[in-house]
């Protein structure tokens, strides 16, 4: 017996790692959206091979129906594993609340210095650069009708909302036939309705296209903009527009199209991340 107490062999301590972990931090899908997900895994793995990479899910009910990491779990795996550094990138759209949890868990997490990057639209130069991805998918018709669908909050105090509002401003200025509405929160969908309804305007629009500002297209777009009842759909085709969303093939089966199926998204994730790697060089 050793002066711990343990009887035969010490155990023995991980490899200290030279590099620091790479963590991916999503919300996660129950949906169909999980195909988006694995896509974007593969990609990671092939920039990143160089690296130990983790895979944290914030959604506390996808966690637990999918037995899968919260980020708390991720870093104390990479701390077992032997890393003392670690580098946290969110797929999240907007620095709202969830990002802030995510600071947190980082801030206190003991034992290991942890750098969260940003997120993809931090910056309102970020913002731009999306906008203009997603552009490609408007339909340019005077007849033809733009929505923006965002996720939003339904907490009037979440410093997001200033971001939600902000990108309303912009598309109006930028475009004459798009309108930007939230799932939850501000700007509303409803709102947008009762203003289409004041002003006539339905009737100058023959065919309208939701698209989905969100990194997964999963149950939101599947139910909330796109399903069959109470849906955005549903509500503008009782006006008699005709209602599309972007699609996508993937491995041979049509999705609806959120941010992470675009390859430019990817890449600006990637520029997050690798700006993230330099800084915890000097960290």
């Amino acid at each position: 017996m050793n002066r711990h107490g343990y009887i035969g062999r010490k155990m023995r301590l991980p490899k200290l790692q030279t590099q620091p972990a790479i963590i991916i931090t999503a919300f996660g899908s129950n949906s169909r959206g999980k195909a988006a997900i694995e896509g974007i895994r593969t990609e990671l793995d092939e920039k990143y091979s160089d690296y130990h990479i983790y895979w944290a899910y914030s959604s506390e009910i996808i966690r637990k129906k999918q037995d899968l990491s919260s980020l708390q779990q991720a870093l104390a795996q990479a701390e077992s594993d032997g890393h003392r550094r670690a580098v946290v990138q969110p797929l999240h759209i907007f620095p709202g609340t969830e990002y802030q949890q995510i600071l947190e868990t980082c801030e206190f997490f003991p034992g290991m210095r942890v750098l969260t990057s940003e997120t993809l639209m931090h910056r309102w130069d970020f913002v731009e650069e999306v906008l203009e991805v997603i552009e490609s998918e408007f339909l340019e018709g005077s007849d033809e009708l733009n929505i923006v669908a965002l996720h939003g909050t339904p907490l009037a105090a979440d410093p997001v909302n200033i971001v939600y509002l902000g990108i309303e401003n912009m598309l109006k200025k930028l475009y004459l036939n798009v309108e930007t509405a939230c799932v939850e929160g501000v700007p509303g969908f409803h709102p947008l309705l009762a203003t289409l309804h004041q002003h006539g305007v339905e009737q100058r629009f023959r065919r309208a296209r939701i698209i989905p500002l969100m990194f997964v297209a999963g149950l939101h777009v599947e139910d909330d903009l796109m399903g069959d009842e109470d849906s955005w759909r549903a509500e503008l085709e009782k006006m008699g527009i005709d209602v599309s969303c972007p699609m996508i093939e993937y491995h041979g089966e049509k999705y609806f199209k959120g941010l992470a199926f675009y390859d430019e998204i990817t890449k600006y994730f990637c520029n997050r991340l690798d700006r993230a790697l330099q800084l915890m060089e000097h960290y």
